[in-house]
């Protein structure tokens, strides 16, 4: 076997290590009462419940989020940066085009999103590797 196969047979065991643990962690958290599952996989809990109008897949909305793996640490959040992020609910992944959809403005609820509904078998960043379970903290802000 080349250094080549060495290395994608690396990376191809990290992906189902990445899938086995994300499959485990989400059927334990489907358990708990304040969890919601959809059949589509996503999981959420409410935190904050808002009371304005709900956006639609071709809004632009604006959001503060926070997004970490299932071991807590954090990839990406726009709380630590102090801005909100403003982006096409249509150009994101599909676990947060889905979510997004369900919340009235003014809602703070955490996503529990599987890797079908993230960003599947891609490597995205050194801390996103292929078939990872993401979490992410949102506040719908406002749509437009």
């Amino acid at each position: 076997m080349g250094v080549a196969d060495q290395l994608a047979q690396i990376k191809a065991d990290k992906a189902a290590a990445n899938l086995k643990v994300g499959e485990d962690f989400l059927a334990a958290n489907k358990t708990k009462e304040e969890i919601t599952e959809l059949p589509s996989g996503l999981q959420y809990e409410i935190l904050v419940e808002g009371n304005g109008p709900k956006p639609s897949a071709n809004h632009e909305v604006t959001c503060h989020y926070h997004g970490t793996m299932i071991d807590g640490s954090v990839f990406d959040s726009s709380v630590q940066r102090g801005s909100p992020a403003s982006f096409p609910l249509n150009r994101v992944i599909s676990g947060w085009t889905e979510g997004l959809q369900l919340m009235p403005t003014g809602s703070k609820w955490r996503f529990f999103i599987p890797s079908h509904l993230a960003y599947g078998d891609r490597q995205i960043t050194a801390q996103i590797g292929a078939n990872s379970t993401l979490i992410f903290e949102v506040e719908l802000i406002s749509f437009r």
